[in-house]
């Protein structure tokens, strides 16, 4: 049984449908991500689990109980917002010790548990200091430790990282990892970045105008995006306008306008004559010399349009005899200078056919 279950979940405001019929199970001891654009509904989502608004329909349940009418402050859940929402004029302790005096809890059981979890977030040392005397990425330690000391069933991160700078924000990642494994609670992390998304999760929820599009694994979204939206959203893919010409058998044959055919492996429910798109990552695209025999799947002859150079790697785009541009990715391994390949010089690319997944209309 789910720890948390969303089911057929609604909420509109206004004309404006944030949330539509949406329906999500989460298991106990995960770390699950809503990730979407901006106002794709995950933090509306995400303030209906915390209590702070209610849905039109559906319902949410925790531990198989409906959540309905049950405030905010009496739900085994707590939230950690991108503003930390610390006191100032408290210090560490006395911040993240806030809700067990709260709740009336002896002052051995406080002292107890405090240090417990400012040994967790690494604060021991910044106990007694104030926010205005920390760090954007201690801030951050600190509202972690405040949702975590009194044990939470969930915890709820809405963008907790988006303030941060990179370096920082790659740091943090890391750490929450770390955390959510050693103290088993379950995260429902809201977040923008696919980065993000892809590095903590266990599994994903993309959603989009208000609807779940695809819950599966990183892998599974990056690797096998259900729909246009979702491939063009993680990462970057290239998407080639494609019909079906053969549907059936041991592979799936396309054809590419002005390219030639595209072979793909089968999809359930592709069928002959149907449109649709071919979607393949630029790592999976590999670059050779236009007079090289290929033996991949997938191969077709280009010219170099640009690159960007990336440090660890290089971006190249191809433009193909048809018009289209392919992106391929080059990751510079070899010792000294990088050399690139230069604007005009006609390549090879190719793939082989497992690296693409075709997506219907």
């Amino acid at each position: 049984m789910a720890l948390l279950e969303i089911r057929k979940v609604s909420r509109r405001f206004g004309n404006l449908k944030a949330l539509d019929d949406v329906s999500l199970s989460i298991e106990a001891g995960e770390f699950f991500t809503l990730l979407g654009p901006s106002g794709c509904g995950k933090t509306t989502l995400l303030r209906l689990i915390a209590g702070f608004d209610e849905p039109d329909s559906g319902e949410v349940l925790l531990d198989a109980q409906p959540l309905a009418g049950i405030p905010a402050e009496k739900r085994p859940v707590h939230t950690v917002f991108q503003s930390y929402a610390l006191f100032p004029h408290m210090t560490v302790a006395q911040n993240v010790a806030f809700p067990l005096q709260m709740a009336g809890k002896h002052p051995e059981e406080i002292g107890r548990r405090l240090g417990e979890v400012l040994e967790m977030v690494h604060l021991a040392d910044k106990a007694q200091q104030f926010p205005n005397e920390l760090s954007g990425g201690q801030k951050q330690r600190v509202a972690l430790a405040r949702a975590l000391i009194n044990k939470p069933r969930l915890l709820l991160l809405d963008e907790p990282l988006a303030a941060l700078d990179a370096k920082l924000r790659e740091q943090i990642t890391s750490e929450l990892i770390a955390l959510q494994r050693d103290v088993g609670i379950t995260f429902v992390f809201v977040t923008h970045s696919q980065q993000e998304a892809l590095a903590v999760s266990h599994r994903v929820a993309v959603m989009n105008g208000g609807r779940v599009e695809q819950v599966g694994a990183p892998e599974q979204i990056y690797g096998f995006p259900r729909n246009r939206f979702v491939a063009d959203f993680i990462g970057t893919i290239n998407l080639l306008p494609v019909e079906v010409r053969v549907a059936g058998g041991d592979a799936l044959r396309l054809v590419a306008n002005g390219l030639g055919e595209i072979v793909s492996t089968p999809v359930a429910e592709a069928s002959t004559g149907q449109r649709g798109a071919y979607a393949v990552r630029p790592e999976r695209v590999r670059i050779f010399s236009a007079g090289d025999v290929c033996e991949l799947d997938n191969h077709f002859q280009g010219t170099v349009n640009e690159h960007l150079y990336l440090g660890d790697v290089t971006v190249y785009k191809i433009a193909l005899d048809n018009g289209a541009v392919l992106e391929a990715l080059l990751a510079n391994s070899t010792s000294g200078r990088t050399g690139f390949l230069e604007r005009g010089a006609v390549v090879g690319v190719g793939w082989h056919r497992s690296a693409g997944v075709y997506l219907r209309d």
